[in-house]
C-alpha cells in the first residue's frame, strides 16, 4: 500500500512494531507532526478472539466517556406524546414520529444518533436498510431504544460511544479528540476499553482482546497494551 509523505514523515522514527503503553502512545500522536488542518478523532481498533459468523460471539453496547467527544452530536428521537416535550428538553435537536420516518425515507440523513421509543419500533424497523450500515439503528443493547428518552438524549449529548464487532471481529471507535489533555484521552481510551471487556461473551475462552491499536484520523496507528 503506498502511503503519502505526510505519512512516512509521521512514522519516520517510529517502531511500529512496538507495543507501548495507553499514555506513552497518546503522548506520541499529540506530537507528531507535521499536523493537518483540522481536530483529528482519536480512533481505537481492537481486534477480538471472537467468531463473528456465531451470533453468540457479537458484541454489542455502548459506553459514556467521562470527557466526551469533542464535538456536537445531531440527535434524532422518534416518539409521540409526553416523551415528545422530554426529549425536547433534553436537548435533542429534531424530535418527531412517523412524520420523521418518512423524511429519513426520503432521503435525509442529517443527524447523528437515532433514540426512539419501544412503540415506535415497529414502524422505525422499515428503516432496517438505511440505518442499518451506517450504525444508526437504534437498539435495547445500547440504550437507543427506551422510555427514557431524556436519560438516552443527555448521554448521548455527553460522548455516548455506540460499538460492535464487525465482520473480521475487529471493534472500532472514535475516543476523543487529539486536541485533548493526554489525561482526557488515556482516560477515554480506558473507559471504553474496560466496557468492552465487560461483554465479554461466555463462549469465548482466555483474553477477549488479542491486539489492540490506537491512531488519528491520518495518523499511524500504534499498538498498546490493556
Amino acid at each position: 500500500m503506498k502511503r503519502s509523505k505526510r505519512y512516512q514523515e509521521l512514522v519516520k522514527d517510529l517502531d511500529l512494531n512496538k507495543v507501548y503503553s495507553v499514555e506513552e502512545a497518546v503522548e506520541i500522536l499529540k506530537k507528531l507532526e507535521p499536523k493537518p488542518r483540522f481536530d483529528e478523532t482519536v480512533e481505537v481498533n481492537l481486534a477480538l478472539n471472537v467468531d463473528p459468523r456465531k451470533p453468540d460471539q457479537l458484541i454489542r453496547g455502548a459506553v459514556v466517556l467521562p470527557h466526551g467527544l469533542g464535538k456536537e452530536v445531531r440527535v434524532v428521537v422518534i416518539c409521540s406524546g409526553e416523551a415528545e416535550k422530554e426529549a425536547k428538553e433534553a436537548g435533542a435537536d429534531y424530535v418527531g414520529g412517523k412524520e420523521l420516518i418518512d423524511k429519513i425515507a426520503n432521503g435525509w440523513l442529517d443527524f447523528d444518533s437515532v433514540i426512539a421509543t419501544p412503540d415506535m419500533m415497529r414502524e422505525l424497523s422499515k428503516l432496517g436498510r438505511i440505518l442499518g450500515p451506517r450504525g444508526l439503528m437504534p437498539s435495547p443493547k445500547t440504550g437507543t431504544v427506551t422510555q427514557d428518552v431524556a436519560k438516552a438524549v443527555r448521554e448521548v449529548k455527553a460522548g455516548k460511544v455506540e460499538f460492535k464487532t464487525d465482520r473480521q471481529g475487529c471493534i472500532n471507535a472514535g475516543v476523543g479528540k487529539i486536541s485533548f489533555p493526554k489525561e482526557h484521552l488515556v482516560d477515554n481510551i480506558m473507559h471504553f476499553v474496560e466496557r468492552v471487556k465487560e461483554l465479554k461473551p461466555q463462549a469465548v475462552k482466555g483474553n477477549l482482546i488479542k491486539s489492540a491499536y490506537v491512531s488519528t484520523s491520518m495518523g499511524p496507528g500504534l499498538k498498546i497494551s490493556v
